[in-house]
């Protein structure tokens, strides 16, 4: 494995002088940088070209002199000149840190790509390597964090004495500022500049010491690729005290989770229910009874087939709070995979979410009207009810040359596909893949991107079976 070959830290520079030598372009660049520090910014340089206005910098046109290290935390050597290796060498002489621009073998730092949210910051540095690369990590970063991060950074620095005196456990404190940091009441106001409200609703929650009653989460982990997980399922996860996983969700995705948080497999595959929905239920209020911060990571969106509702009623009975995160579902993530449009103009009206198991004959007329109608169906669970539930809908009036599409492991990167009609899964197909499966049926299905998929029976014996039947 490549070792670091620096050491990441952050410099204190408040109350010192940062140096800059150099009147050009690149001067003016680390001046732009150095600004957002609260540090004196002075640039010193026989000539200055570049425009510093509107900077709060102080610019001396002459030649460097050494009195001008006085008080300086970093300097910046920036353009070419007769004095670079003398200030370099005066500034070393005196303790200071020196970075010539472009230079990275003569640089004692580097200037990483920073993100700015004061007071919290994010520095990306690439050793001097590839600071074009850090730049881009940097915009992806910007994209992720909103504005007013610091605002709440700072609220919770102005709230730490009061907590300290008000909650001595340091789990209650942990808590506190956890429910502080993802408070939905306190964002909204932080967003829109009042930071009156903010301060008022973090009083109160101290006040009625919210944080440290227990409560519970229900976490869509999304079909399976941990990138598929959402911003809010990754906070919420960064700040459980338990996450109680389903068999489904991905060692990577319940990694992600707090490092000292307690995990608790629940899972039900298919013929091995290891806990039944009673116990789960069960489980969760005791744990938030405890006053722990419960996670219940399921697969894919807690409320499609995720038996959320048995869940969510429990809690409701016993007075447990509780929240809802939704994640992205298997059908949805088959449609992506596969470019499938599952609504698309004059062909298909609407996109209908059902499980195969369990389904009753009423059930099934209703899908092949809707599907009729030019509705598609996202079908669950499916896979090894697939022939009888195909020979149903075709009973019940569908065309069996109806496009069909399979995705097995949807959103992973062991996904695989299978395309054909429906009148394919009656009989003879190929044998699908280890995993869940998602089935969509509809006219939209054939406008999907199924090259890459395999065709569920051989053509010639499709093609044969149809002249049979004729």
């Amino acid at each position: 494995m490549a070792r670091l070959g620096i050491f990441p830290v952050s410099y204190k520079v408040r109350g010192k002088q940062i140096l800059i030598i150099g009147g050009g372009v690149e001067a003016l660049a680390k001046a732009r940088l150095a600004v957002k520090t609260e540090a004196r910014v002075r640039v010193v340089a026989p000539q200055i070209t570049a425009d510093f206005s509107g900077l709060d910098v102080e610019l001396a046109e002459r030649r460097f002199a050494e009195r001008d290290l006085v008080d300086t935390a970093l300097v910046f050597i920036a353009d070419a000149g007769p004095d670079n290796a003398y200030a370099a060498e005066r500034a070393r002489a005196h303790g200071i840190p020196v970075n010539v621009v472009d230079t990275p073998e003569e640089c004692d730092f580097f200037t990483p790509a920073i993100v700015d949210r004061a007071p919290i910051s994010v520095a990306i540095s690439s050793e001097g390597d590839a600071p074009v690369l850090a730049r881009l990590i940097r915009a992806r970063i910007e994209a992720l964090l909103p504005l007013h991060l610091g605002a709440l950074a700072g609220l919770a620095g102005r709230m730490r004495d009061r907590v300290m005196a008000a909650l001595p456990g340091g789990d209650d404190r942990r808590h506190y500022f956890e429910a502080l940091l993802t408070s939905g009441r306190i964002e909204h106001a932080l967003e829109a500049g009042d930071d009156a409200e903010a301060e008022s609703a973090a009083e109160a929650l101290l006040e009625a010491q919210d944080a440290t009653a227990g409560s519970v989460w229900l976490v869509g982990a999304g079909p399976g690729a941990e990138d598929l997980l959402t911003l809010r399922a990754q906070r919420v996860l960064q700040g459980a005290d338990v996450i109680v996983h389903d068999h489904l969700v991905s060692d990577e995705v319940v990694q992600m989770g707090r490092r000292d948080a307690e995990r608790i497999a629940v899972g039900k595959a298919k013929g091995a229910h290891s806990f039944t929905q009673k116990r789960i239920n069960d489980l969760l209020i005791r744990l938030a009874r405890e006053g722990k911060r419960v996670v219940r990571l399921k697969s894919g969106d807690p409320m499609v087939f995720g038996r959320a509702g048995e869940e969510v009623a429990a809690l409701r009975k016993a007075g447990i709070g509780y929240s809802i995160v939704p994640g992205v579902t298997a059908a949805l993530a088959a449609a992506a995979d596969t470019a499938t449009p599952v609504t698309l103009r004059k062909v298909s009206s609407g996109f209908v979410f059902a499980t195969a198991h369990g389904a009753n004959d009423d059930e099934l007329a209703h899908w092949a009207a809707l599907a009729h109608s030019g509705v598609t169906l996202g079908i669950y669970m499916s896979k090894s009810v697939a022939g009888r539930t195909a020979s149903a809908l075709i009973g019940e009036g569908l065309s069996p040359a109806l496009p069909v599409g399979i995705v097995v492991n949807a959103g992973r990167a062991d996904r695989k596909t299978y395309y054909g009609e429906l009148g394919d899964l009656t009989g003879g197909h190929k044998a699908f893949a280890e995993g869940p499966a998602l089935i969509l049926i509809g006219a939209a299905v054939a406008e999907g991107d199924w090259q890459q998929a395999e065709a569920l029976i051989d053509r010639a014996a499709r093609d044969a079976a149809k002249e049979l039947v004729a």
